[in-house]
């Protein structure tokens, strides 16, 4: 497996950003602040008008967990065409029981939209909330999910590690593992090093102006730092170098 850097992207300049750096993919959302929601068709669009670079897109209603009703469910099916039909390479999901073992009936039936359209089918962080992460794995694998965005049910990757080498060790010939939460420059060869996986996602963050957010009396900042965020072309190129330097020691 080639090493990838993949742009959590929000936007279609993010998404422009993440092509001029050199990212390898992106993975298009709305709402990153609530863990990521599904964007609209709109943003999917304008994005493949602006990058070449795969997308793979979050279909994920509401914020919270990943127990969903038969309303939401079928809402997920609906936006999932939608969006593949859009121009996504793939979509990125999660559906969990109330337990928190995965949900193997909604998984196979969401694989097979995927893969009959000939999209990747992903399994986003919903597998961080797992009881049992080998059980979980073995039952994606089964429903013939292509890869596993993780930090190792831990809050960070780097949290996550020893896990992480266990399941590359065990199953990275089955199914693909990305690594994703507190992702950085810093970080990135420590990690690959550690676990053995060469995916690597992050959203590259940094904080951008807009002069209509605020006035004498209302704000609709998102955070003291800064108005909205959005992907910062130095943070990734940061990442992007790092990464380069690691494929050009491995030839």
């Amino acid at each position: 497996m080639a090493y990838c850097v993949e742009v959590l992207a929000a936007s279609p300049k993010d998404c422009e950003i993440a092509e001029q750096c050199g990212a390898n993919r992106i993975e298009l959302n709305n709402g990153i602040h609530l863990g990521g929601l599904t964007p609209s068709i709109g943003t999917l669009i304008m994005a493949r008008n602006v990058t070449t670079l795969p997308i793979v897109a979050m279909v994920r209603p509401r914020p919270g967990g990943f127990h969903y009703d038969a309303m939401e469910v079928e809402t997920m099916f609906i936006d999932a065409k939608q969006l593949i039909d859009a121009g996504a390479n793939g979509l990125v999901f999660g559906f969990l029981k109330a337990d928190r073992s995965v949900d193997a009936s909604l998984t196979k039936r969401f694989v097979k939209v995927c893969h009959e359209h000939h999209v990747e089918a992903i399994f986003h962080r919903a597998f961080d909330c797992v009881q049992d992460p080998f059980a979980a794995i073995e039952v994606l694998i089964e429903c013939g999910v292509d890869r596993i965005l993780t930090s190792g049910l831990k809050d960070t990757a780097i949290e996550g590690v020893v896990l992480l080498k266990e399941l590359q060790t065990e199953y990275g010939d089955r199914i693909e593992l990305c690594l994703g939460s507190g992702i950085s420059a810093e970080n990135a060869l420590s990690l690959i090093d550690q676990t053995g996986v060469k995916q690597l996602h992050g959203s590259f963050k940094g904080w951008y102006e807009d002069p209509t957010t605020r006035t004498e009396n209302v704000s609709y900042a998102f955070s003291n730092s800064g108005d909205y965020d959005g992907v910062k072309p130095e943070k990734l190129k940061q990442m992007i170098d790092v990464i380069n330097t690691k494929k050009a020691d491995s030839i």
